[in-house]
Order: structure tokens, then sequence, then C-alpha cells
């Protein structure tokens, strides 16, 4: 049955996850799972595989697949094909959402020869173009800018200017005088995100002594500098 958005689930790239585009010459992104699954086959390989640590509901299912903005509950299997091998690979995608800049990883991989039993060197493995599925999907995805870095244990902001995980916490300053405003907005934002929290713009707002109006209007600024994810519904 097709979703909201009128895909069907076993379309592999129904929710925008993975598409053709994302992966090196050579691969190609079949429209279905094999056995032409007309559902999407995530949770019947987390459950396979002994990967579902976590209980999700009927409900919670059912509103990931519905999603329009790819909000994942947990990870998704996409299956692939190398046209010159025809190895066949199952990624899992997981977004990282509290990640700042966010973004998707790759959570699991099952590699399988074209023919079964035939045997798997290191070197087939680290031929996996993983990394550079990741770039791909996170480029179109989100297209971010990474502009802080670690160093020493000290978070280096674009100007130059270090400061401690705890100073995250602290109120951020005036957006016109305080350098890397917007960098440490979406730093404070990631910050308690991470933490659980479930309306970082209500604390934040707290935190920096401002209207939740004013708060909101920073995450809006600094998405659109490309510091943070699209916001998403709800």
């Amino acid at each position: 049955m097709p979703t909201s958005s009128g895909h069907r689930p076993g379309d592999q790239s129904y929710d925008g996850l993975l598409v053709q585009d994302d992966l090196p010459d050579g691969w190609h992104l079949p429209d279905r799972f094999p056995g032409e699954r007309t559902e999407d086959a995530s949770a019947f390989l987390d459950e396979a595989l002994g990967y579902n640590d976590q209980v999700v509901t009927a409900e919670d299912r059912q509103a990931q697949l519905d999603s329009e903005q790819n909000e994942t509950i947990d990870g998704r299997w996409r299956y692939i094909e190398h046209a010159a091998t025809a190895t066949r690979v199952f990624i899992r995608l997981q977004r990282q959402q509290f990640a700042v800049p966010e973004e998707v990883k790759i959570t699991g991989v099952v590699y399988l020869p074209w023919r079964p039993g035939d045997p798997i060197s290191s070197q087939d493995l680290r031929a996996l173009p993983t990394a550079r599925i990741e770039a791909a999907i996170n480029e179109r995805l989100f297209a971010m800018k990474r502009t802080v870095t670690i160093t020493g244990g000290k978070i280096v902001l674009p100007s130059g200017r270090k400061i401690s995980e705890r100073d995250l916490l602290k109120p951020l300053g005036n957006p016109k005088q305080t350098p890397d405003f917007y960098e440490l907005v979406a730093l404070q934002y990631g910050k308690l995100a991470s933490q659980g929290d479930e309306a970082p713009a209500v604390t934040m707002a707290k935190i920096n002594d401002v209207a939740h109006a004013t708060a909101q209007g920073w995450l809006v600024r600094t998405r659109a500098r490309g510091l943070l994810p699209p916001g998403r519904r709800g």
C-alpha cells in the first residue's frame, strides 16, 4: 500500500535515504529487495540478525514509513549490487540525530558473493565503498558546513576561539557581538539534544534568558547558514 507520500515502501528509494546517485560507478540500487518484496525489509533483517535491541510499536513503525522527512526510529537496510562482479551487499543506514552536524552513518554490512559458498577476502571487504556512499548521502541530504574542530579536548571555532564542552550550556551572548555566534547556537542545540532534551529550543531560551521566539529565530538563521539540518515536523 502506498504511503502518504505516494511511494511504495518496497521501493528502496521511497524515503530518499539512499538513491542511485549516491552510489559510485558500477554499483546499482535495485527497485526492490531480493524476492520482489512489497515492503521495506529493514525490520525483518534487524530481527533475523538480532539487531532489534529496542521495542518499536506498530504506530511508530507506520509513522516512520509515512515520514516524508526521513525520520528514522532505527536503521534501515538497503540492498545494492555491483554490476561487474554481481556482488550483493546489504548496508544498514542510520541517522545520527544528535551529531552536529547531523549525518547518516552505515551501521551494518552484509556481504554476499555472487555464488553462495565463494570465499570472501579482506581485500573484497576493503573495496566496499562505504565511506564514499556515506559522504554522498550526507552531501545530498544536508549539504552542511563543518566549521568546528576538536583539538586537545577543546572545540575550536572558525575565529580560532577555543571553548570547552561545558561552555556549551552557558549563555551565548549577543549575536552581533559574539564571534561564531551561530556555530555556538548549533553546538548548544546539539549538546542539549544529545542529552535527551525533547525541547532544545525551549531550554535554549531559558539558558540565554530570551523569549522562545528569539531562540527559534536563532535556529532558523543557523539552519539557513547550513550549520544545522532542516527542522522536523512537530
